[in-house]
């Protein structure tokens, strides 16, 4: 029985293999859209429209972010971003002072709880923006994040 689940498995690699050298399979081909320009925006309005369509945020109290108040590493911050928001389809991550604000953007399937985890990077003491979009509507919650070492200028 083993022998012919190598066999099958070794078949299969092998179809894959032709595949990719024929150009029948590349890489590009399977890869998620991703909002390029909102990734290389300059500033947290910029980054907002071009994710969400509008800059427009309403402050909540419903969305908790969980990050150190100080940072001993700004390359490797963590956060996360709770919410009880129901019908979450998206959270943003943004660092406000950073060259390029948006850090990350998660979608989010219909059922999903509002929760996410990460580590971003910082350049420098500033607020962290998490936007969570529910219902069409945008919704944002900030906690400053002062950066100590790592960064570039603190």
């Amino acid at each position: 029985m083993q022998r012919r689940t190598f066999l099958k498995g070794t078949l299969a690699g092998g179809t894959v293999a032709v595949a990719v050298g024929a150009g029948l399979l590349s890489p590009q081909a399977v890869l998620a859209a991703w909002p390029k320009a909102a990734f290389e925006s300059k500033s947290v309005q910029d980054a907002l429209t071009n994710l969400m369509g509008s800059a427009k945020t309403d402050a909540s109290g419903d969305i908790k972010i969980k990050a150190p108040d100080i940072a001993e590493n700004g390359a490797v911050v963590p956060v996360s971003v709770t919410t009880s928001i129901a019908g979450v389809e998206s959270i943003a991550i943004l660092a406000e002072k950073n060259g390029s604000p948006l850090a990350a953007n998660f979608q989010l399937g219909k059922g999903t709880k509002g929760f996410i985890s990460t580590r971003i990077k910082m350049g420098k003491t500033s607020d962290v923006i998490a936007v969570v979009k529910a219902g069409g509507k945008a919704h944002a919650a900030r906690k400053n994040v002062k950066v100590t070492i790592g960064g570039c200028g603190g």
